[in-house]
């Protein structure tokens, strides 16, 4: 569009310099002299004023380019200088920290003082003064004046140094001040260093600083080579380097002239507005001989400028006039046409002017089909003419909503696309409004990725309503509740109380833990740091009751990132009642099954235990009735008969031994697992189950490893499966009828390496006639048994235990070529637990 409305101009322009060149033909002769002598002047001078105007302007781009020359180098300089202020300030707080860590004596920091003196020459004297103002030691360069030296043992004089050491006592920070000179030093520029004794002032460290040698080392040569350089303080007043004298002030009234003085001065920090560097830019004057070149100059340029401004200029000009438009109008198109965005145009009847390539490529119609169309256009929807045409009222009389509308676009094919239009007026060069301009925007997908994103929320939302457990989300710090789902205000309403008190009684923590030396600091661990490593965190669980809903509830904690930013915590509750009944009840039915299973155990051993008790009551009577007979007969001295008595007694205590073991495995106790030795708890079982050895008339051999480590286990529940282990075995040998020299059972207790970690290993061996294939696949069911009289419960119990103590166990076969020997049953348990609980006691942490 715009090509064809500019090349018409480049054409009109053409006729309108044709008739003005035959107007000129027809002036009268004198008028033509006149224009031919005036045309030349006034180009003359015009070129002239622009020659002076040029030279005007770059002497002032050269006057810039001098003043940021300058400012660079003086910001270049404070830099240099700083970071030597900074340096030395680095080295005396070094000191200090030595001083107040006690590694450093009077002795030691002059000679380090010594040392920082002869490698800076800035530095002229350091001083050590204690909290009392008492100078414990210093150190001065041979050239500072005698009235400047601090004598060790001295007070503090009164006076700004004084006031400076009270303000670095106050602040407990570096702090720099200018002393007044004296009439035979000198500036000085003091730095006091608090001393920290166990969190207590303890004194200064002051340094003086000499700002002669300050500014003659610590300024580049090369800007000192380019510019008067000086140090002044606050008040403007010079305290070292020099400044430019005045210059005449006849030289200021050319128009080229540099001002006065090309100077730039910025703060020295870190001392602040009491200590600012200067520099002044050298200047000369340009004198006769710049203003003979500038005349030089304009004598040349305006023999120039008549001999090509009557042609060559103006015809330049004109090609550049031309081949600037044809580019423009080039790149404009260029930009109209990869724009993404549709763009129309419309007069103030509703016309269409123009569209650009994108609102064809969206509609599918044409420039030619479309430009000249007049309203119903062919992209609207035969439904939505009405809307439309009311839309369009709208756009015509400026009646638009700044956010723009949406609406139903027709392709030419006849399929429809969700579409965004912003409206904006369509103002000319002239400030006139021409119509209005509309931009169209594609939004089908957006909408279409919008509808499903409502939908994902609406299916989110319906499965956290119908979670039978409760959902709260809170973020740190605030009562505000951000997300409750249907179970939580069931419970606790639509407040955050029910939030926090679950989150207090749980013991989850509202802050994320650190182990890290900041928490220990009470220092804020989420300065600084993303929030997106906190929302990685393991999720904390806690099992807690709730009185005012007579509930158990298992919560369950983390933190995550909410819409906003903002660390949120999110908590989820779930109900746990019914299984924690169900685990109590299942925990009481196990202790009596295994107090029922020890019971049941010893009843299937009675005849071995009367027989057991047998032995010492018959010695008992047969003792008794021997010392009767002997006492009537009086045919018995005292040491026979307190031999007998000794005797008698002995059968009794191990008859009381034999019914004291038997009680202790019998009775019913509460699981109390501790640190255990792994002998005793051996011993305790071999001996009970010898009894029934005995009396099948098995031997017993065992073997416990030397230096086992302790176990975290109920004592009683591993004998119970050791006397259970070795009654089976015995049971097993005499139901196979082997002869004597084969009926054996063998115990060993051994360590050793289980999936990577460290357990002790518990095996029985039995010579018996071994576990059938069928009989192995159902061992450790419930109430399965190959016994007439056995309930089945034995080894299903022994598992259970075994697998509560984090151990497991198994059976297999032995064999001797391909026939049976025996059987083996072995169980193991971990020695980790007891490892840690030990650690935990000696280092004060609960198990």
């Amino acid at each position: 569009m715009q090509d064809n409305s500019v090349v018409p101009e480049l054409h009109e322009a053409a006729p309108p310099t044709r008739w003005m060149r035959r107007w000129w033909r027809k002036q009268t002769p004198g008028r033509q002299d006149r224009f031919a002598m005036l045309a030349p002047l006034a180009a003359v001078l015009l070129f002239l004023s622009a020659i002076i105007a040029a030279f005007w302007y770059l002497r002032l781009e050269e006057m810039d380019r001098e003043q940021e020359a300058v400012k660079r180098d003086v910001e270049y300089a404070q830099q240099r200088v700083r970071l030597r202020l900074l340096e030395r300030q680095e080295q005396l707080m070094r000191i200090a920290r030595d001083i107040s860590n006690k590694e450093v004596d009077p002795e030691e920091f002059v000679g380090r003082a010594e040392s920082m003196v002869i490698q800076y020459p800035e530095l002229q004297s350091l001083a050590w003064i204690d909290e009392r103002r008492r100078i414990k030691a210093s150190y001065a360069a041979p050239s500072l004046a005698s009235g400047q030296l601090r004598v060790t043992g001295e007070v503090l004089r009164p006076g700004e140094t004084e006031a400076m050491y009270s303000l670095a006592r106050d602040l407990q920070q570096p702090v720099y001040s200018q002393p007044a000179a004296s009439p035979d030093s000198s500036g000085l520029l003091q730095l006091h260093v608090p001393l920290a004794e166990q969190g207590r002032f303890g004194g200064v460290i002051l340094g003086e600083y000499s700002i002669d040698s300050l500014l003659r080392y610590g300024v580049p040569a090369e800007v000192s080579a380019k510019y008067a350089v000086a140090l002044l303080d606050g008040k403007g007043r010079l305290l070292a380097g020099m400044a430019v004298p005045p210059r005449n002030p006849a030289t200021n009234l050319l128009p080229w002239a540099a001002p006065q003085n090309n100077e730039y001065e910025v703060p020295v920090s870190p001392v602040g507005n009491g200590l600012i560097i200067r520099a002044q830019a050298y200047r000369t004057s340009l004198g006769m001989i710049g203003s003979g070149l500038f005349w030089l100059v304009g004598a040349l340029s305006a023999m120039t400028a008549w001999m090509l401004i009557a042609n060559w200029r103006h015809t330049r000009r004109r090609m550049q006039a031309q081949q600037a438009l044809i580019a423009e109008t080039n790149f404009r198109r260029a930009m109209e046409n990869s724009m993404l965005t549709g763009m129309r145009a419309l007069d103030m009847q509703g016309r269409i002017t123009y569209v650009n390539a994108a609102f064809c490529q969206m509609t599918g119609w044409t420039e030619a089909e479309l430009v000249g169309r007049t309203p119903p256009f062919p992209y609207w929807p035969d439904a939505d003419r009405e809307q439309l045409a009311a839309r369009l009222d709208d756009e015509i009389h400026g009646r638009t909503t700044p956010g723009g509308f949406q609406v139903r676009v027709k392709r030419k094919d006849g399929g429809l696309f969700d579409a965004r239009l912003y409206v904006s007026p369509l103002v000319d060069a002239k400030a006139h409004q021409t119509g209005w301009m509309t931009s169209m925007t594609d939004i089908t997908e957006p909408n279409r990725i919008r509808e499903q994103l409502s939908a994902s929320y609406e299916r989110f939302t319906t499965v956290l309503e119908a979670l039978d457990a409760s959902v709260s989300v809170a973020p740190l710090g605030s009562e505000e509740l951000l997300f409750a789902n249907k179970l939580y205000r069931l419970w606790f309403g639509v407040q955050t109380v029910g939030h926090l008190q679950l989150v207090a009684q749980a013991g989850v923590p509202e802050h994320p833990r650190s182990t890290t030396d900041e928490a220990l600091d009470e220092v804020d661990s989420f300065v600084g740091l993303p929030t997106g490593q906190l929302t990685a965190a393991v999720s904390e669980n806690a099992e807690i009751f709730v009185p005012e809903l007579g509930k158990w509830l298992e919560v369950r904690s983390r933190y995550l990132n909410w819409v906003d930013g903002r660390l949120a915590q999110m908590v989820i509750a779930t109900d746990i009642t019914p299984r924690r009944h169900a685990e109590e009840q299942s925990a009481a039915q196990a202790e009596r099954a295994q107090s029922a299973s020890r019971l049941i155990t010893m009843g299937e051993m009675a005849s071995s235990v009367a027989h057991e008790l047998n032995q010492p009551l018959t010695a008992i009577n047969n003792y008794c009735n021997g010392l009767v007979s002997r006492i009537k007969s009086k045919q018995i001295d005292e040491e026979a008969l307190l031999a007998a008595l000794e005797k008698t007694a002995r059968q009794a205590q191990r008859a009381g031994q034999i019914i004291q073991r038997i009680r202790s495995f019998v009775k019913r106790s509460e699981p109390n697992r501790t640190l255990s030795e792994v002998g005793p708890m051996v011993t305790e079982a071999v001996e009970l189950a010898e009894i029934e050895l005995r009396r099948r008339n098995v031997r017993l051999s065992h073997y416990v490893a030397a230096r086992l480590p302790m176990l975290l286990v109920d004592p009683i529940l591993i004998e119970q499966v050791l006397v259970n282990l070795l009654k089976n075995a015995a049971e097993s040998i005499e139901h196979a009828r082997r002869p004597t020299a084969r009926r054996s059972v063998e115990l060993r207790v051994v360590p050793r390496m289980e999936d990577l970690q460290s357990v002790v290993e518990f095996s029985v061996l039995d010579s018996g006639a071994g576990l059938a294939p069928e009989v192995m696949d159902r061992l450790y069911e419930a109430f399965f048994s190959t016994k007439v009289e056995g309930m089945g419960i034995g080894l299903n119990l022994c598992r259970t235990i075994v697998e509560s103590h984090q151990g497991r166990m198994q059976a297999e076969n032995i064999y001797n070529g391909s026939e049976v020997a025996g059987c083996r049953f072995s169980f193991w348990i971990p020695v980790s637990a007891a490892i840690h609980s030990v650690a935990n006691k000696h280092t004060g942490v609960p198990a």
